[in-house]
């Protein structure tokens, strides 16, 4: 399982739970990960167009470096928490997207990455489920969308583009009876809650 990224490099990409750098450690050790670079940003969606553009993930893209071997985009949580619109897939190749949607954002990232670096893995991450601040997951956003919405359209984004997806939002066993165990507040893990992540992380990353 080590000598599949063995020395090699790997960016995360995404909100609060990957700037935590909790899980990147316990993976990048399992499968000996020479550098990791973090590119995760508290607070902020994938998409553009709220009033944490800085830190969007779909900007944050663009800092990557040409040069990493393996890189995961973990994002949807906040997009769903501040409402941002889910939007359609287009066509792939269809660019410009509409950054100011989910799924348009999210086009423009993964079409930047493999633009500017065709041979890195590029992976995907469904949001884990949550229940803080009044957004479980069972309720609608300004938008009228759930969580596991946005996470159906990561899944959807995989296929359309033949990336590999970790389906966290349907695998991971973070739900309304586990989420005090797994998470420090209902929403980000604890230490249990990484250790689940890179468990499922793992396995995963040494398949591609």
């Amino acid at each position: 399982m080590r000598e599949r990224w063995r020395g090699k490099s790997w960016a995360t990409l995404g909100d609060s739970i990957t700037a935590a750098n909790g899980y990147q450690p316990l993976v990048s050790q399992a499968l000996a990960f020479e550098r990791v670079g973090n590119y995760g940003q508290s607070g902020c969606p994938m998409t553009a167009g709220s009033d944490r553009d800085e830190g969007a993930t779909v900007y944050m893209g663009e800092r990557l470096e040409r040069t990493y071997d393996c890189v995961t985009i973990f994002a949807g949580t906040n997009d769903y928490r501040l409402g941002m619109p889910l939007g359609d897939l287009r066509p792939v190749g269809q660019a410009p997207f509409d950054i100011r949607t989910f799924c348009g954002a999210y086009q423009t990232l993964v079409e930047g990455l493999l633009a500017r670096n065709p041979l890195c893995r590029l992976n995907l991450w469904t949001p884990l489920q949550r229940d803080k601040d009044g957004f479980d997951g069972e309720r609608r956003n300004g938008q009228g969308a759930l969580l596991a919405e946005y996470a159906a359209a990561v899944v959807l984004l995989g296929k359309a583009y033949a990336l590999p997806v970790l389906d966290l939002h349907a695998q991971s066993g973070f739900n309304k009876l586990t989420l005090d165990v797994l998470t420090s507040d209902r929403l980000h893990p604890n230490e249990a809650g990484h250790r689940r992540i890179a468990d499922l992380a793992i396995p995963f990353l040494a398949a591609l």
